[in-house]
């Protein structure tokens, strides 16, 4: 067989049995591949240049593993909507990490390869349709310049899945820095081994925070920035109107990556409460809801290593109550330099959280394009008379009068907002368009979007399509889990 270039360093199969339970991808009878993702793999040196399909599609079934894979199964559990659980990977394998050229080290992990004992009484399986839009959605977030798993391929199993209806069964392969959640420190906490917990701060610090190795306070330490990172990591959601959708601490990764693509979308015309997805009943996972969140996970990520904080319990969780209840305090910082960012405001003046506010207030009475309310303040101009009306026409005036005082020149302020503003996202419309021509066997939408999608920020020359909401926007648009 030709030389992929695996190179397989498997540290989590080196963990106690606590931590995960060793078991192979089921194999499948008819594995064809979908989509494959070259330039990822060329990123990861990989080199499937004299693969076939045949064999592409078996690698990425699991139905022929790579030499010196480990796979198993992660354990973990859960804030599911609020309610703890247990859970594990109960349709997923780690095959193992792979090292770049540069010592990088990447989880490679198969999502729908079958059951294993986490599986809860699941089938193990996943369907065509979500896999492919958490291939689209994360190599999209990818392009946005956000932190993110990433997806190298989609293969169809040639089995069907029963969901609802029969549906075309499909395994995912995701790359990611690690699978490390909150709900893992959540499962090892629970069972109160102090050691394991210990291994599992030790382990982390090594795989995502190296320069923690010499700290006398490493819990605390970690703690501090697993939050910074998590908060850098909503503010970027918020900066492009994005919606995780299910932000369970199980979807929660502590290297600060975007984990799980399950009911997630794109916010058309602004309103802080839009929620897509058909089981969030009450808007628990809404948009302006997504920092709050952020922060009721953190507080579950600090319960878990108090204990190791400091000796004496009430300091300790005085210590971790402090770094969380300082979450708002930085992420109002963050979230203020970001919005100014957007509006291509540099320097410090009183009134400009007022005059953000008072755009977002006007966008929201008057549904406006979140998006393409900056691509018309960048000089893009759209053939919507919305920006026409007195009242946006005021706020301009305000905008551009706070505008004289940057102290930089109008090319500046403009180069900031391109290097913010996307032009393109993944509209929610021609997601579900491509995904329904792909489930059909045509996958000439889905390739063309993810084209599209490759340059957010430059793309100004594609067909007006593209960057326009959905025509029929009294159309409630539902998304789904997909397990």
């Amino acid at each position: 067989m030709h030389k992929i270039n695996w190179k397989f360093d498997n540290t989590y199969s080196k963990l106690s049995k606590t931590f995960r339970e060793f078991v192979k991808p089921t194999p499948v009878h008819n594995p064809e591949i979908v989509i494959f993702n070259h330039q990822l793999a060329k990123e990861l040196d990989l080199d499937f240049s004299k693969i076939n399909n045949i064999e592409l599609s078996k690698i990425f079934s699991g139905n022929s593993l790579p030499q010196e894979t480990q796979t198993l199964a992660q354990a973990y559990a859960g804030h599911q909507f609020g309610h703890f659980t247990m859970l594990g990977d109960g349709r997923a394998v780690l095959l193992g990490e792979h090292l770049d050229n540069k010592k990088n080290r990447y989880d490679i992990q198969f999502k729908g390869s079958g059951r294993t004992s986490f599986s809860r009484g699941g089938d193990g399986r996943a369907a065509l349709g979500p896999m492919l839009r958490e291939y689209l959605i994360s190599e999209a977030i990818h392009k946005l310049n956000i932190p993110t798993t990433r997806s190298l391929a989609v293969v169809k199993t040639g089995e069907k899945v029963v969901r609802e209806n029969l549906l075309e069964g499909a395994i995912l392969t995701r790359i990611a820095s690690s699978h490390i959640r909150v709900g893992t420190f959540q499962y090892i906490a629970a069972t109160q081994n102090i050691e394991n917990l210990n291994t599992l701060v030790d382990y982390t610090i090594n795989r995502h925070y190296p320069e923690l190795n010499s700290s006398k306070f490493k819990a605390y330490d970690l703690l501090n920035l697993v939050i910074e990172r998590q908060c850098n990591l909503v503010i970027e959601w918020m900066r492009v109107g994005f919606i995780h959708g299910v932000m369970n601490t199980d979807n929660m990764s502590v290297s600060g990556e975007t984990i799980d693509y399950g009911p997630c979308a794109f916010m058309d015309h602004y309103d802080p409460k839009t929620v897509f997805s058909s089981i969030d009943k009450f808007g628990r996972y809404a948009f302006s809801n997504q920092p709050p969140i952020t922060k009721w996970n953190l507080a579950r990520f600090a319960e878990c290593i108090v204990p190791l904080i400091d000796k004496n319990e009430d300091y300790a969780i005085k210590l971790a109550t402090d770094l969380i209840d300082n979450f708002q305090n930085v992420y109002e910082d963050k979230w203020l330099k970001m919005m100014k960012n957007k509006l291509g405001l540099f320097g410090e003046e009183k009134k400009d959280k007022k005059l953000i506010n008072d755009l977002l207030d006007w966008m929201e009475k008057n549904k406006a394009d979140y998006t393409n309310t900056f691509c018309h303040l960048m000089g893009i101009k759209s053939n919507d008379d919305i920006y026409k009306k007195n009242n946006f026409l005021e706020w301009n005036h305000k905008w551009k009068m706070r505008s004289e005082l940057n102290n930089s020149s109008k090319e500046n302020q403009i180069k900031l907002m391109k290097e913010n503003n996307p032009i393109i996202i993944p509209r929610n419309h021609k997601v579900e368009e491509a995904l329904t021509e792909a489930e059909k066997g045509n996958l000439e939408k889905i390739m063309k979007l993810l084209s599209i999608l490759k340059d957010p920020y430059g793309n100004i020359e594609i067909t007006r399509e593209y960057q326009m909401p959905d025509t029929e926007s009294n159309k409630i648009y539902q998304t789904y889990c997909g397990t």
